[in-house]
C-alpha cells in the first residue's frame, strides 16, 4: 500500500465517523486551547513588565538606604543584625549632603538626587486634595522615568512649575489631562511657628490651644501630567505631585514626614531617607553597589529585582503548562478510545486488508495519521479558541481597570512559537496515544478477523 492511499484511506474512515472525530477533536481543542492561553498568559505579564522597566529606564536606577534600615523598613526588629552594607561596631552613617556629594561621584553615577517628600495640601479647580509632594530635578523630570499624557517637564531647577500625576486628575473627576496645562495650582504646606510659641506655658496646647504651626501658600502652574502606570510602580517616583528642588528650597516646611525621620537624626539634621542613582548603564550597577556598601549604606537595584522576577516567570509558566497539560491529558485518552472504538469497528475490515496484502507497517500507519489529523484539527481550533478566549477576558479586565484609570494592557501575548508549538504539540501527543491501537490494531490475525462476523 502506497503511502498516498494510506492517508486517503485514513482520511476516509475519519469522513465516515464525522461525529465521533468531531467530539474527539473537540476535547484536543479545549486542551490546547487551555494550553495556549496560559501560556500565552504567562508570557503577557512578562512582555508588560518587560517593557516597564526598559521604558522606565529602571533597569539603571540604584536606591542607596541609610545603614540603620529605618527608611524603607521601619518594622525590622532592632535586635537583629545590622544590614549588610553597615560598618561593624561603628554607628550608622546618616545620608546627607556630604554623603549625597560622595555618591553622585562614583564612577558610573550619572545623576544621584534625594528623595524628600513632604505632606502638602493641593488646590486645583476649586478642589483640595492632602498630597505627599515629591522633589525631582529637572534632569530627572526630563527622563524617561517619567512619561507624560501631556505638556511638557520643568526645564529648570529654580522654576516655578508643577508635574501632577493623571490619577490625581482622575481623583478631582478632570478627564482631559491637556486641560489643566498652564493652570495655577495652590500648594500649602505646614511649618513650625515658634513666634507665639511659650515654652512655660505646655500645658495650654494640650488643653486645646494653638498649635506652634502655621500654613503657608505657595502658587505653582501646571506644565505637565505623567501617565497612569499600568504595571511596576516600583519607580523612584511615586507621588501625584512634583516639584524642581529650588523651589522646593524656598517652602517653608516640617523638616521631616514621619517619625523615623527623627529616629535617623544626627547633630540635630534627620538626613535624607533615601538617595536615588541614575547610573549610565545597567553594567555599572554592581560597581555602583559595591561603592555605595563600601560608604556604609545599603542599596536597592531594581535590576536585581528584574531577574527575580524573571526567575519567578519562569517557575509560573511551568505552573501554567502543567495545568494546560491536564486537559491535554483527557484529550490523549479520548483519542485513545476512539480508536480502540474503531478498531472493534473495523475488525473485519482489517483482516480483509491484511488477507489482500497489507501489511503491519500499512495498519500503523492508517491509524497515525487518523490520531495525528485528529490532533492537527483540534490544535488548529484549539489555537483559534485559545485565542478568542484570551481576547474576552482582555477585553473584560481592561473594562473595569479602564474605570481605575489603568491605561489599556494587552495581558496575553501569542508569539509565532507558541502558535506553531501548540499545533506540533496537538499532533505529537494524538501520534503518541495512537500507538497503542495502531499496535494493536497490526496485531489482528485476519483468519480470526474473517470469522468476527
Amino acid at each position: 500500500m502506497r503511502f498516498s492511499e494510506g492517508v486517503h484511506f485514513a482520511l476516509s474512515n475519519l469522513r465516515d465517523m464525522k461525529l465521533r472525530t468531531a467530539l474527539t477533536a473537540f476535547g484536543v481543542t479545549v486542551g490546547i486551547g487551555a494550553l495556549v492561553a496560559m501560556i500565552g498568559f504567562g508570557q503577557g505579564l512578562q512582555k508588560n513588565v518587560s517593557e516597564s522597566f526598559e521604558k522606565l529606564d529602571l533597569l539603571n536606577s540604584v536606591t542607596v538606604l541609610p545603614g540603620d534600615g529605618f527608611s524603607r523598613n521601619p518594622l525590622r526588629d532592632p535586635d537583629e543584625s545590622a544590614p549588610q552594607g553597615r560598618r561593624r561596631g561603628g554607628e550608622a552613617k546618616p545620608l546627607d549632603d556630604a554623603a549625597l556629594d560622595k555618591l553622585e561621584h562614583l564612577p558610573g553615577v550619572e545623576i544621584a538626587f534625594p528623595e524628600i517628600r513632604f505632606p502638602a495640601m493641593i488646590k486645583l479647580a476649586d478642589l483640595e486634595e492632602l498630597k505627599l509632594v515629591q522633589v525631582v530635578p529637572a534632569k530627572i523630570a526630563s527622563s524617561r522615568l517619567v512619561k507624560l499624557a501631556a505638556g511638557k517637564p520643568f526645564l529648570r531647577d529654580d522654576e516655578d512649575s508643577v508635574i501632577i500625576g493623571q490619577t490625581l486628575l482622575r481623583r478631582m473627576n478632570i478627564a482631559d489631562p491637556a486641560a489643566v496645562i498652564g493652570r495655577k495650582l495652590l500648594l500649602s504646606s505646614i511649618a513650625f511657628d515658634l513666634g507665639g510659641f511659650d515654652p512655660a506655658n505646655l500645658a495650654a496646647i494640650f488643653q486645646g490651644g494653638r498649635l506652634p504651626f502655621k500654613k503657608q501658600d505657595y502658587e505653582f502652574t501646571v506644565v505637565g501630567v505623567t501617565e497612569s502606570l499600568g504595571f511596576m510602580g516600583l519607580t523612584p517616583l511615586q507621588s501625584d505631585i512634583y516639584i524642581p528642588p529650588g523651589s522646593a528650597r524656598r517652602i517653608e516646611k516640617l523638616p521631616f514626614t514621619n517619625i523615623w525621620d527623627l529616629f535617623r537624626a544626627k547633630d540635630g539634621s534627620p538626613g535624607y531617607s533615601a538617595v536615588n542613582l541614575r547610573l549610565t548603564s545597567p553594567a555599572a550597577a554592581d560597581a555602583v553597589k559595591r561603592g555605595v556598601q563600601e560608604m556604609g549604606f545599603t542599596t536597592f537595584a531594581l535590576i536585581d529585582q528584574f531577574n527575580q522576577v524573571k526567575t519567578s516567570f519562569i517557575f509560573m509558566d511551568m505552573v501554567l503548562a502543567a495545568v494546560g497539560m491536564i486537559a491535554i491529558f483527557v484529550a490523549a485518552l479520548g483519542i485513545i478510545n476512539t480508536m480502540m472504538m474503531s478498531i472493534l469497528e473495523r475488525y473485519s475490515e482489517i483482516g480483509i486488508m491484511k488477507a489482500v496484502g497489507a501489511s503491519r507497517g500499512d495498519i500503523k500507519r492508517i491509524f497515525f495519521v487518523e490520531s495525528s489529523a485528529i490532533g492537527f484539527l483540534g490544535g488548529i481550533f484549539g489555537l483559534g479558541l485559545g485565542w478568542a478566549v484570551s481576547r474576552i477576558i482582555n477585553r473584560v479586565v481592561n473594562y473595569f481597570l479602564a474605570k481605575q484609570g489603568i491605561p489599556f494592557i494587552e495581558y496575553f501575548r501569542f508569539s509565532w512559537w507558541l502558535c506553531l508549538g501548540a499545533v506540533v504539540f496537538a499532533v505529537l501527543v494524538s501520534l503518541i496515544a495512537g500507538i497503542l491501537p495502531a499496535l494493536r490494531a497490526a496485531k489482528v490475525d485476519p483468519v480470526v478477523a474473517l470469522r468476527h462476523e
